[in-house]
């Protein structure tokens, strides 16, 4: 059990028989009156967000999820199918239990995922990945007198903005974290 004041950013807790992820984390100090908690969090199992507010003493179950490391094999409908790297064990996870990650990965690319029991909750993917472009704009020499941007797509088919020095074929790294370009590789 942990206390909401002891409630972090990226921690898993039991609230109402569902695990939530906590996003976003406030505490808040009234002049009279008890302290209260403000989080924000992501159901990982529906992947809906909610935000709640709590009493300073309101108490919360922690959760323990196990990370195993995974390849990514292939898509096959709505399915998504992974190999843990030491078992040989095939998971499938839905788009939902994905989320965001399904812009940032590729076939062959290794991965955590994350189990509660026996259960496969989702993927944590690195803070970065190198992807290809695809598809992009011309580079116009002298547009703007600071450094532009244009839209860019990935082999894995999201829109990401990138300097204008970068053309197709251009492997670039990219932030998973907020979906930007960091750099050219």
């Amino acid at each position: 059990m942990i206390d909401a004041t002891e409630a972090r950013k990226g921690i898993t807790i039991e609230l109402d028989g569902q695990l939530y992820n906590i996003l976003d984390y406030q505490h808040i100090k009234m002049g009279r009156g008890s302290a209260q908690v403000k989080l924000r969090l992501r159901d990982i199992r529906a992947g809906h967000t909610i935000e709640r507010t709590f009493q300073a003493g309101d108490k919360f179950e922690r959760v323990r999820l196990d990370q195993r490391s995974a390849q990514y094999l292939y898509q096959d409908g709505d399915l998504y199918y992974f190999m843990d790297t030491e078992s040989f064990e095939q998971t499938p996870l839905t788009s939902e239990q994905l989320g965001n990650a399904l812009n940032y990965i590729k076939e062959g690319k290794t991965l955590t995922i994350s189990r509660y029991g026996d259960e496969a909750i989702g993927v944590e993917l690195p803070i970065t990945v190198e992807l290809l472009v695809t598809e992009t704009g011309p580079s116009f020499k002298g547009d703007t007198s600071q450094a532009g941007t244009k839209p860019a797509v990935l082999e894995t088919g999201v829109t990401i903005q990138v300097p204008f020095f970068v053309n197709i074929g251009d492997m670039v790294r990219v932030d998973t974290r907020t979906g930007s370009y960091v750099e050219r590789v």
